[in-house]
């Protein structure tokens, strides 16, 4: 049977993995890591894609992504060709580093958004990489340890060298001056396009110039708590539940039997006319399914029109 095309629309939640080829390691080291988070921190910059969690293992990666403008599959090829050709060059081989395509889950986010956060990192206790939460809190190779803040966001982009920070304060309270004396102006548009969703009006100069890296942490933490220690205790608590949960296999794929935790029981003896919408590509119920695909249909239509 054919492999059914991804789905990608921009703003869908989706998690990603990719393996080795033969279940080779695509990480030997730290140095391999490090290339990877790079890679991957320059891409997610400039194609405005937020990632809420992700896991390195030897063999494997996993990540929770959302795409914004740019498709995920220009995002995950430049992503893995990028780093297989750093790879070979660096490990002198050649070939294929990667098996297959990658995989990509469509995921509703109100149910699934903390789980697949957790899931994804528990990945390095679950592989045995780390043997506790303990030692994961401080694991540099996912991103539990830079939501706890006890190592340095990988994933924030570095700025080049001829990069001013003073220039970027210059630029936002410039903005900011500039969307004040407009909201004296026209109150009725209040925030200044220039800037991005208003940033710079209803928290100021400081988190206008914040990295989308650092922002997404701010919006997974907000679920846990008002207040950054707050919130990162229970985050880690939250965590810290999910250790017993075991592999979840329902969050590795998607369709209608996974999207009910793998219970089959509520299916049984129902009709398939009286089931709700499944698809192997999307973990969600029966409405989020339908409105998903007729999402991706409409883009689609748009383009071949």
């Amino acid at each position: 049977m054919p492999r059914q095309p991804r789905l990608d629309s921009p703003g869908l939640l989706q998690h990603v993995m990719a393996r080795g080829i033969e279940g080779r390691k695509i990480f030997k080291d730290d140095k391999d890591r490090k290339a990877f988070l790079d890679r991957l921190a320059l891409i997610l910059k400039e194609t405005q894609t937020q990632c809420y969690a992700w896991a390195l293992i030897p063999n494997h990666f996993h990540a929770l992504l959302r795409t914004g403008a740019t498709p995920l599959s220009k995002v995950m090829r430049r992503l893995m060709t990028g780093y297989a050709v750093t790879f070979n060059k660096r490990h002198k081989r050649s070939g294929h580093l990667f098996q297959n395509r990658y995989k990509s889950i469509v995921c509703e986010e109100d149910p699934y958004l903390l789980e697949l956060i957790r899931y994804i990192h528990l990945n390095p206790i679950r592989a045995g990489v780390v043997k506790d939460l303990k030692e994961l809190d401080k694991y540099p190779w996912s991103g539990h340890s830079a939501i706890l803040d006890n190592r340095k966001n990988p994933l924030i982009p570095k700025r080049p060298p001829n990069d001013s920070p003073s220039a970027d304060r210059r630029i936002a309270i410039s903005l900011l001056h500039q969307g004040t004396e407009k909201a004296k102006t026209n109150p009725e548009n209040p925030v200044d396009p220039a800037c991005p969703v208003g940033e710079q009006h209803r928290t100021g100069v400081k988190n206008y110039y914040k990295s989308l890296a650092e922002k997404t942490i701010e919006d997974v933490l907000l679920h846990f708590g008002e207040t950054i220690k707050v919130a990162r205790r229970r985050y880690r608590q939250f965590v810290k539940n999910g250790i017993d949960q075991g592999t979840r296999p329902e969050f590795q794929g998607g369709g209608l039997v996974r999207s009910a935790g793998g219970n089959k029981v509520g299916l049984l003896g129902r009709k398939r006319e009286e089931r709700e919408k499944g698809d192997e590509r999307i973990l969600g119920s029966g409405s989020f399914v339908s409105d998903v695909l007729d999402q991706v249909n409409e883009l689609e239509g748009r383009k071949q029109g």
